[in-house]
């Protein structure tokens, strides 16, 4: 169930929430859950900012919070019970929600300091699937994605390691949004491993979860690891996309039900328009093994080991031997494999280059809490087969429903792409779900152009090249005349000529990044020229003109009202 798309003030949405807490009485999402009249309090505090007139977006969208990422006001446990400590302040990415208007319900439950993809490591109980109670949750964000399957959360924050805001989605058919490392600031989180931490998002549709993460981005001076969007930041997927697909052996981990649901979903992709190629993702595969198997695991003993050693009653015994079995790799061991990491990495961006993502299945199967209770270990390493590479590689992932399993059941795929390309992934995503999408990346500068440019036209695929995002179509004022130029291939000319001395000219808006920009100004040919351009609706924009004596003796085509109609003549 999800609410995400309906409208609700914020008290009614609280009343619903509490409400559905009720009926669906599942206790062990929670670790603290706040009392419904503090809820409420904040609820009427939104609204009465609403009207006094503040723009919140996030208005009557209600937040459950992994309980390692810290509420002020709150505890934060790490899932257990010893380990709690009352934060002064709040998390600046769950803050930054906050200030635009969404309210924070409580506190979830999730595998102990983040250390597993199952959902069952808590001494507050096994977090069970919101669809069928004997199946596990996923983890280790848990409690926040059951939250946000249930229909009680409408964005759920989690962690991501090794996967743990991805593999809840895959379980319950809703979106995880595991971004750049750094673009989501991880002030405030209980770290796992540092250098590997992410924030994500989850909910029911991807606008949702792509509003939370837009307004939770930014730069954050306290997280020393927090990265901006660079200036020549990819704003959009090419219109007709080309995905790479791992090939048939290296989906041996696969259960046949999903399995066959991955090929399904492959289906769909290239139905819908994209291009697919198959690749050799071994090398991903053997990284990944890295994140437990090699000495980069003493960062979970740096994080959480101490205390552990303190032997604490609530400590989850996977957990404990994972972390303290982390104190022992050598400085040496260490160096050779973040040599090994930088050597992948590299390995990584020459597979995929000429794509603009690879499609993989989340995770392998879905448990029973049974089945992970005799086998904790096992299950657990494979579940992460396709999630683990992922940070350590500095990737992003988009976790998105697939096509359905035969057996009807939610099964969950992943777009997958290098650092800083997030924006491709929620396209992809937005494209395999059929429907628009949102913006992520709310950085560029407009250009408008009028001739071969536009979309459908020869020279397009320049725009295409340098990832610039089409916004709108326009017109400009009437102060501007069409020519059509002697040039190869054809091309418009557009100039200036003085209010009411020429006729609004439909052309298109494209976002593009400032290097983007700067990259195709200083390939642009004579006599073409870029300056500003005022529109039809008042507004300016960088847009295309040319030199006045370029149009001397062209035939003059404004009466057309743009290149397309001209060409259609």
């Amino acid at each position: 169930m999800t609410i995400a798309a309906e409208v609700f003030t914020p008290t009614a949405r609280v009343e619903q929430a509490f409400q559905r807490i009720e009926e669906v009485d599942r206790p062990e999402v929670w670790i603290t859950l706040r009392c419904k009249e503090d809820v409420l309090a904040d609820a009427a505090s939104a609204e009465a900012r609403l009207a006094a007139g503040e723009h919140l977006p996030l208005a009557g969208r209600l937040v459950a919070v992994k309980d390692n990422v810290d509420v002020a006001g709150l505890p934060t446990t790490a899932a257990c019970p010893e380990f709690a400590y009352a934060p002064d302040e709040t998390a600046s990415a769950v803050a930054r929600l906050i200030e635009h208007g969404a309210v924070v319900l409580g506190k979830t439950n999730l595998d102990q300091f983040a250390t597993g993809l199952v959902g069952t490591r808590s001494p507050y109980g096994a977090v069970r699937c919101a669809w069928d109670e004997k199946l596990i949750s996923g983890g280790s964000s848990s409690g926040s994605a059951v939250a946000v399957a249930l229909g009680i959360a409408d964005i759920g924050i989690g962690t991501d390691t090794a996967g743990s805001g991805r593999v809840p989605a895959a379980f319950h058919g809703i979106y995880g949004l595991k971004l750049s490392l750094g673009v989501i600031p991880v002030h405030g989180v209980v770290p796992a491993c540092i250098d590997y931490d992410a924030l994500t998002v989850f909910a029911g549709d991807l606008e949702s979860a792509t509003a939370a993460a837009a307004i939770m981005v930014g730069h954050e001076p306290r997280d020393p690891r927090s990265r901006v969007w660079p200036s020549d930041v990819r704003l959009a997927a090419a219109p007709n996309p080309r995905v790479a697909v791992p090939r048939i052996e290296d989906l041996a981990q696969l259960s046949p039900s999903y399995l066959a649901a991955f090929q399904d979903t492959v289906t769909a992709l290239v139905a819908g328009g994209a291009e697919t190629e198959t690749v050799d993702i071994s090398g991903l595969l053997d990284a990944a093994r890295l994140l437990y198997d090699g000495a980069v695991v003493a960062q979970r003993y740096a994080a959480a080991g101490e205390f552990l050693e303190t032997r604490p009653a609530g400590a989850d015994p996977a957990v404990s031997d994972i972390v303290l079995g982390a104190k022992h790799p050598t400085g040496y061991q260490l160096v050779d494999d973040l040599d090994a990491l930088t050597r992948a990495k590299a390995a990584a961006r020459e597979l995929l280059a000429g794509f603009d993502a690879l499609l993989l299945p989340t995770t392998t199967e879905h448990p029973t809490i049974a089945a992970v209770t005799e086998d904790p270990f096992g299950i657990n390493r494979r579940m992460g087969t396709f999630t683990n590479f992922c940070n350590l590689l500095d990737m992003a992932a988009v976790a998105a429903p697939g096509h359905r399993t035969a057996e009807d059941h939610p099964f969950g795929v992943m777009f997958v792409v290098p650092a800083f390309d997030d924006q491709i992934a929620i396209d992809l995503a937005a494209r395999l779900g059929d429907v628009p999408s949102p913006t992520l990346v709310n950085t560029g500068i407009d250009l408008a152009v009028f001739g071969a440019h536009l979309r459908g036209q020869p020279l397009n695929t320049q725009l295409v090249d340098l990832g610039a995002r089409y916004v709108e179509t326009v017109t400009t004022s009437d102060a501007y005349r069409l020519f059509a130029l002697d040039t190869t291939p054809p091309k418009p000319g557009l100039v200036r000529r003085g209010p009411g001395l020429g006729a609004p000219v439909v052309g298109e808006i494209f976002r593009i990044s400032p290097a983007g920009l700067g990259t195709f100004l200083a390939a642009l040919p004579a006599p073409m020229a870029l300056t500003s351009v005022e529109l039809s609706d008042g507004r300016t924009t960088v847009g295309f003109s040319c030199t006045h004596d370029a149009v001397n003796g062209a035939a003059d085509i404004t009466g057309y009202g743009g290149w397309a109609a001209y060409l259609s003549r």
